[in-house]
């Protein structure tokens, strides 16, 4: 194995330069004369702009939506049936959809000042009554989010067919429903956005926090009317994204518009309260299951309502379908039965707009499917691994086209759970709970395992209707004049090591050394395009990029030096970035300083193309690669205080082959850190005028260092046989399993008490909630407790 290629520990190039405080985010560029944006944001859910009164003196220092004169709304609109249209205006025109959204625009020499500028402006609005949960707009009773639509529906569809012949055969029918909170992002970096004209190339330059620049110059673009070759999009550093940051936001929008309008340099930086109040939200799920099983507890079929909260406005490109849509899809997970039938609803609320986040729709799913198989195991009076293990796709009939359709690339999803089974030791825990039954502290165990369908294609984005579809990823290789490397590859890195793992690859197929190469990523100007850093896709799409372009590259050193040394090509080996031919070698080094600085040295006629070569690639199946893994959780809850320690975490993984097994492991703790957050911290609350209550980190609780357990991590590496290299994505897979495995462990702690937890965040209060309500009640009987259990 090369040392520092495919498959080596490498630690992280990026490391160094951010632990040292040398990172260079958005709000770090300096531009000559620049002033700073605030927004005035509305103080309502839903309300007619009755008025904007500004200061005198102001017109070059506050905006209204009339003074972007050209400039259009974003419009995200999909193509799957029934869905709805929706414009959103940059700064609010004629109505208020959600508390935060904007409606003036203020300028000043710094940003204090233009908040002193925002207090200013008098804002006069009309209060209407909002929509501030599914409920309520499913109602259709209420008034319209969007007044040209005859129900308050983004998107309602239904994906397979009804199966009534389930209902006399089936052994058990149970019926759960499943809530997933309402959520935000929360990187460590906000957005941020400057933008300037650059008069020399006279273009607009826009340096924002985004995954994916070159959608953003499309965006601006359509938006700005101006052409893309007038637009340069730059990210910087990016300090996390988690799909926040792969949205055309409106401030980028207004901002650029300052800069494009005045030709001077404008800068909006969000702060924490804007982003939990007007950033975009996420998670919040609504399930209605019924599941058919036999009398091991078989699933054979599935019949489910899936509403997924939008909020106010469909977000551009990836619109208010797709997470619905991929939960309708999704929700069989790593299972093999034969009858599937889910209705997909999207409803429009007053509330900010729904934006994809790590796991998209999955970990939703994940929780709604792993509860309904403990739920039939206990309906079957088995242990719950033990159904999930029957239930689960096997090895030997990869790969396996599920009943939605999806194409399961290879592994082996039972031997994930048995390893996982082997690293809990359940009998020790089911011993340890049995000593504990008695105590105020309650031990349970709980499973959850998944698929992640990462790097999705053509065919896939296609499918669900969005106005923009990736195609081929590409990448550049040029071999410099000392024989070092640079690699150009459109997508963005934003704290997932690609300036690393893209080396590795690099370095796997021109053997040239880590530290002999640059790569150059996410800046329209210098990179070639690519739709950006999202859907687990950076190392199956870029990685096969880069390497297609290597392999090129190293074609015609192999040619060069054959002409160099007098010898045919195929008598070249490449290795150690030397060209080793008959009885002669010459290293890379002395072949870049021939081509480019003594290219008197060459054979006449010799390779006139350069030493540059650029790679073109989407896997041979373009559907997705799939990776899984299987999360088991030993917790203690403690029933005075609804209190959860997490005591054991362990995770066997299977992403293909790792291009460096370090940033696998810390992409999947630190998904498993957010997991954790879903499960037992984060929730976004509204009060019922749509007001959030959840507008500071003191309201909103995220985890801490010591909330995070010592995770235990083991992995499987079955090749995807569709892949360059076999890889498969695994940025998203950690944050999919936690709410699932860990609630599932609560629920096995709690069940002798009467106890059942169907919804997140399990916090304190919702635990002792439901600890009271089951002291009160009577023993329940299956049928009380939501089960249709049969005689066998």
């Amino acid at each position: 194995m090369n040392k520092s290629g495919i498959g080596a520990r490498v630690r992280r190039v990026e490391d160094k330069r951010m632990l040292q405080g040398k990172g260079r985010f958005v709000s770090d560029i300096r531009v000559p004369g620049l002033q700073d944006v605030a927004f005035l944001r509305s103080p309502l859910a839903h309300g007619r702009i009755k008025s904007i009164t500004r200061p005198q003196g102001s017109e070059q220092t506050v905006f209204t939506v009339d003074d972007m004169q050209g400039v259009k709304p974003i419009r995200a609109d999909s193509n799957l049936p029934s869905y709805r249209d929706s414009e959103h205006w940059v700064l609010a025109r004629g109505k208020v959809r959600f508390v935060g959204e904007p409606v003036v625009m203020c300028v000043a020499h710094n940003r204090a000042a233009a908040e002193d500028l925002v207090e200013q402006v008098e804002l006069e609005l009309e209060s209407l009554a909002p929509i501030t949960g599914i409920d309520a707009a499913l109602d259709n009773q209420g008034p319209r989010v969007h007044e040209h639509w005859d129900n308050n529906l983004f998107l309602d569809l239904e994906v397979g067919e009804a199966f009534p012949e389930l209902a006399s055969r089936a052994d058990v029918i149970i019926e759960r429903e499943y809530k997933l909170a309402r959520q935000v992002m929360n990187p460590m970096e906000g957005k941020g956005v400057v933008a300037y004209w650059d008069e020399k190339d006279d273009q607009l330059v826009v340096y924002t926090s985004t995954q994916v620049a070159h959608l953003i110059r499309t965006g601006l673009s359509e938006c700005l009317g101006l052409p893309q070759g007038k637009i340069r999009v730059i990210a910087p550093d990016v300090g996390g994204g988690f799909g926040y940051k792969c949205i055309l936001q409106p401030e980028e929008v207004a901002v650029a518009w300052l800069a494009m309008k005045y030709r001077k340099a404008y800068r909006w930086i969000e702060d924490r309260r804007e982003h939990l109040v007007a950033g975009a939200n996420t998670r919040e799920h609504h399930y209605k299951i019924k599941a058919y099983a036999d009398k091991r507890g078989r699933l054979l079929g599935l019949d489910a309502v899936v509403a997924v909260d939008i909020g106010a406005y469909s977000v551009w490109p990836f619109t208010a379908g797709l997470e619905a849509a991929q939960a309708g899809g999704n929700l069989p997970g790593p299972y093999k039965f034969d009858h599937y039938r889910c209705k997909v609803l999207a409803p429009a609320t007053n509330k900010p707009p729904f934006c994809p986040y790590r796991g998209v729709a999955r970990p939703g799913v994940c929780f709604a499917i792993e509860r309904t198989i403990d739920e039939i195991a206990k309906a079957v009076g088995r242990e719950a691994w033990e159904v999930r293990a029957e239930n689960l796709v096997p090895a030997d009939v990869m790969p396996f086209t599920n009943v939605t359709g999806k194409l399961y690339d290879s592994g082996d999803y039972p031997e994930s759970l048995r390893r996982a089974v082997a690293m809990i030791d359940i009998a020790k825990v089911r011993q340890r709970q049995q000593e504990a039954s008695s105590s105020s502290k309650r031990i349970g165990l709980g499973f959850a395992t998944f698929t992640e369908q990462s790097a999705h294609g053509t065919k896939v984005f296609a499918a669900w209707g969005l106005p923009l579809v990736p195609g081929y990823e590409t990448a550049t290789a040029k071999l410099t004049a000392d024989g070092g490397l640079e690699i150009r590859a459109g997508i963005n890195t934003i704290g997932q090591g690609l300036q690393t793992t893209l080396s590795q690859v690099a370095s796997e197929v021109t053997t040239i050394p880590l530290d002999r190469i640059k790569v150059v990523l996410g800046d329209t100007g210098t990179t070639p395009y690519s739709t950006g850093a999202y859907a687990s896709r950076g190392m199956v799409m870029a990685g096969g990029a880069v390497s297609r372009a290597c392999a090129a590259l190293m074609d015609k050193l192999r040619r060069l030096s054959a002409g160099m040394m007098q010898c045919q090509a195929e008598e070249v080996v490449l290795e150690q970035a030397q060209a080793k031919g008959p009885g002669m070698q010459l290293g890379f080094d002395e072949l870049g300083d021939a081509w480019y600085l003594h290219p008197d040295r060459l054979p006449e006629g010799s390779l006139i193309e350069g030493l540059e070569a650029t790679g073109y690639y989407k896997p041979k199946v373009d559907t997705g690669a799939f990776s899984y893994a299987t999360h088991a959780v030993v917790v203690s809850v403690d029933t005075e205080t609804g209190h959860v320690e997490i005591q054991d975490y362990a995770v066997v993984e299977d992403c293909g082959q790792m291009v460096n097994p370090m940033i696998v492991e810390g992409q999947t703790i630190g998904g498993i850190a957010q997991g954790i957050g879903t499960a037992l911290y984060e929730e976004v609350l509204y009060d019922t005028q749509g007001q959030p209550l959840t507008s500071t980190l003191a309201d909103y609780i995220l985890p801490g260092a010591t909330d995070v357990p010592n995770i235990r991590i083991e992995h499987l590496e079955h090749l995807s046989p569709f892949t360059e290299h076999g890889i498969k994505g695994v940025g998203e897979g950690g944050a999919i399993a936690p709410a699932g495995a860990i609630v599932n462990a609560i629920n096995d702690a709690l069940c002798s008490l009467g106890v059942q937890i169907n919804e997140t965040p399990a916090s304190p209060e919702r635990i002792l909630k439901a600890l009271h309500a089951g002291r009160d009640q009577q023993p329940v009987t299956e049928q009380e407790n939501g089960y249709e259990a049969r005689a066998v």
